[in-house]
């Protein structure tokens, strides 16, 4: 039987904002539209106040202090100001490399790239086909001397959760930075910035329930990291992200947080059980399908999967239009070729072409789990029978 409404998974690319994120936006839209940095007068005090307040959230989650939370766009905004921030205030240093990994979003590859240009050394580390990185192959590559490490916390395509406290040791001891795009990985999984050894951590309200547009960047205080600001303004966020505030979206932003932080755990039980009715279903009618990447080390929404017989993805998805799946990052699906993430990993062309991300998510429900299943092995099977 076909759904009424699309069965959402693709949690990965954007989550739907909980109900009570928009009801705690709504009023600064509505009633309070003040300008947060318009102290001078009681509306614009208020608005000011909802700031600093949803900033304080945001910084619980991650356990870090309010003054070291800088509110940005987005992660992609965030993981610009951290990597090329460091490398501009750092100048002609004797530090030179800046490290990433092959499989990280294209807003890291991309900035780490881009700063060849301008005298700095990028270094793209392989990982193993398990997606996780190779501790042995990071502690080579630190033996000269590096200014900043870039690895996210959880794949946003494959899912794997890398070891950061390990990699932060490494850093560490290094005498190197280290940042992390967490915009996959909080609220999903426990981060503590000082656990972690993070000097740098970005973070995506529309990853955790929260509004599109809004973001953080954690900035370590002591010992302090020094960044330089990409532009110029009225000095806004400690001089790093100057603009007018969205006081509704920051509002989201930080009641996502706090209830990411009271329920995220409990989330991430009840999503790993939707998962597994999920893939439940599809191995018991789709024979010889894999999951990609390391089934140990993963967030618990995430599969990230293969059809066997080199069904086409897109074909798949157009014959299962009520699923709602992907076949890769949401900012890279302009792209014609097969998913980066995967090529990393050493999977052949054609096996990256029949494979899809499916992201589980805090309002899935066991039917849609199961019946987006059933959906796509409906599909599936229609596309083996017409070869």
């Amino acid at each position: 039987m076909r759904p009424n409404r699309p069965i959402y998974l693709d949690n990965h690319a954007t989550t739907p904002v909980d109900p009570r994120v928009l009801a705690a936006m709504r009023p600064w839209w509505e009633e309070n539209f003040a300008n947060p940095h318009s102290v001078e007068h009681a509306m614009g005090r208020a608005a000011e106040a909802a700031v600093e307040m949803a900033r304080g959230h945001v910084a619980d989650l991650i356990g870090a202090s309010a003054s070291e939370i800088i509110l940005t766009s987005g992660a992609t905004e965030a993981n610009n100001i951290a990597i090329k921030g460091a490398a501009r205030f750092a100048g002609a240093g004797e530090r030179r490399r800046v490290i990433t990994l092959a499989t990280e979003h294209k807003c890291v590859l991309e900035s780490v790239r881009d700063l060849a240009a301008e005298g700095f050394e990028p270094v793209v580390l392989p990982v193993r086909p398990d997606g996780l990185l190779e501790l042995d192959v990071l502690r080579e590559a630190l033996e000269v001397p590096t200014l900043l490490v870039s690895v996210m916390a959880v794949n946003n395509e494959i899912g794997v959760v890398q070891p950061l406290a390990e990699i932060g040791a490494l850093v560490k001891a290094a005498g190197a930075l280290f940042h992390s795009d967490a915009a996959q990985g909080c609220g999903r999984i426990p981060l503590d910035v000082a656990e972690l050894g993070v000097d740098l951590l970005s973070i995506s309200g529309h990853k955790i329930y929260g509004p599109k547009g809004i973001g953080a960047l954690y900035v370590r205080r002591r010992p302090r990291v020094r960044l330089a600001p990409l532009f110029s303004g009225g000095g806004q966020e400690r001089g790093l992200r100057s603009g007018t505030l969205a006081t509704p979206l920051v509002v989201g932003l930080g009641e996502a947080a706090r209830i990411a932080a009271i329920e995220g755990m409990l989330d991430a039980g009840r999503i790993a059980g939707q998962r597994e009715v999920f893939l439940g279903r599809l191995r018991a009618e789709v024979p010889g399908l894999r999951v990609n990447a390391s089934q140990e080390h993963r967030v618990a929404g995430n599969t990230n999967i293969t059809f066997p017989g080199g069904v086409d993805a897109q074909a798949l998805m157009a014959a299962a239009p009520e699923v709602c799946v992907s076949t890769g990052s949401a900012c890279s699906s302009a792209a014609v070729e097969p998913s980066y993430v995967l090529a990393a990993l050493g999977m052949p062309e054609a096996e990256a072409r029949s494979s899809l991300r499916v992201g589980i998510g805090r309002f899935t429900s066991p039917a849609e789990a199961e019946q987006g299943a059933a959906l796509l092995a409906a599909a599936w099977r229609s596309l083996v029978e017409q070869d």
